[in-house]
């Protein structure tokens, strides 16, 4: 099933996002822990590229093994910076011929080696090149991609950012994910703005549940994003705390999810870190919203 269609329905929804094994030895407790999670029967879920790429041949068998056991509609991710022409489209031969409609076309992370080596002889740059290819191919995706609510680390200001955003969107996108929000009025802001500036597809809020204090650093450094004065105290308060903390980490991400539910965003994407008891803590929250039950 296309992301499109379940995100055009007028009901909520709950996505999650994992991860593939960063080495063959971890790849059978990264399998057991995203079948945990596929079955708990989210709307869809998305399989990350890995760093750098390095682990892509992973992404499509984590994808495709959860599709087939659980029926859940997949989301692949693809990168292309570095990438050559003829690896890009091989790859996206292969999500074909897996079955897979769904795809989030990224640039990829810009590594210390990547930014190190000769970019002469790149054939991508930017997303919006993966995006026309993907668009050029007879596969029929249908194509995700990423915005940033607190604007791209890269980007000189939000304006800018939004008009890149909205190159991508008129080049064939047909939803947004945000990275990780932690205040939801930044993303009704960015919304808001998106709107206004012509970007009408649908946009997913991706919600990160904190539930280790060492986390708090990491996600500001991969993102940017901001952490608001209520959940800075909640990491003070219960961040020595293990079980308090990840308890208290589930419950702060159910309530943004619950306060976007009550204003209008039906469809909400969580980043799992491949964590099925945190991903059930939050289903469990939401099960009646969502018609469900576990």
């Amino acid at each position: 099933m296309k992301i499109i269609d379940i995100l055009k329905q007028d009901k909520i929804s709950l996505s999650f996002e994992v991860f593939p094994p960063k080495k063959e030895t971890s790849y059978e407790s990264v399998c057991n822990a995203t079948e945990a999670i596929a079955a708990l029967k989210p709307s869809f879920m998305s399989v990350t590229y890995g760093a750098g790429g390095g682990v892509s041949q992973y992404t499509l068998q984590i994808a495709k093994n959860l599709k087939e056991k659980f029926n859940v509609p997949m989301l692949a991710h693809l990168t292309c910076v570095s990438s050559s022409r003829e690896t890009v489209k091989a790859r996206i031969e292969d999500m074909k011929q897996a079955g897979i409609q769904n795809v989030m076309a990224l640039r990829g992370d810009l590594t210390p080696e990547l930014l190190a080596g000769d970019k002469n002889h790149w054939d991508y740059r930017h997303a919006v090149e993966l995006v026309r290819e993907l668009k050029e191919s007879d596969a029929d995706f249908c194509i995700g991609a990423a915005c940033y609510p607190e604007v791209h680390p890269e980007s000189s200001n939000q304006r800018e950012d939004i008009q890149f955003l909205k190159e991508k969107v008129d080049a064939g996108v047909d939803f947004l994910t945000t990275q990780m929000v932690f205040d939801n009025n930044l993303f009704f802001n960015f919304l808001y703005k998106l709107r206004e500036a012509g970007v009408s597809c649908p946009v997913i809020p991706g919600i990160m549940p904190i539930t280790n204090a060492n986390q708090v650093e990491r996600a500001i450094k991969l993102s940017g994003s901001f952490m608001p004065q209520r959940f800075k105290s909640l990491v003070d308060k219960f961040g020595s705390d293990s079980e308090a903390m990840k308890q208290a980490g589930i419950i702060y991400a159910s309530d943004q999810i619950i306060d976007l539910y009550a204003n209008g965003i039906n469809n909400i994407h969580v980043y799992s870190m491949n964590k099925p008891d945190v991903a059930e803590g939050i289903f469990r929250n939401v099960s009646a919203m969502l018609g469900k039950s576990l």
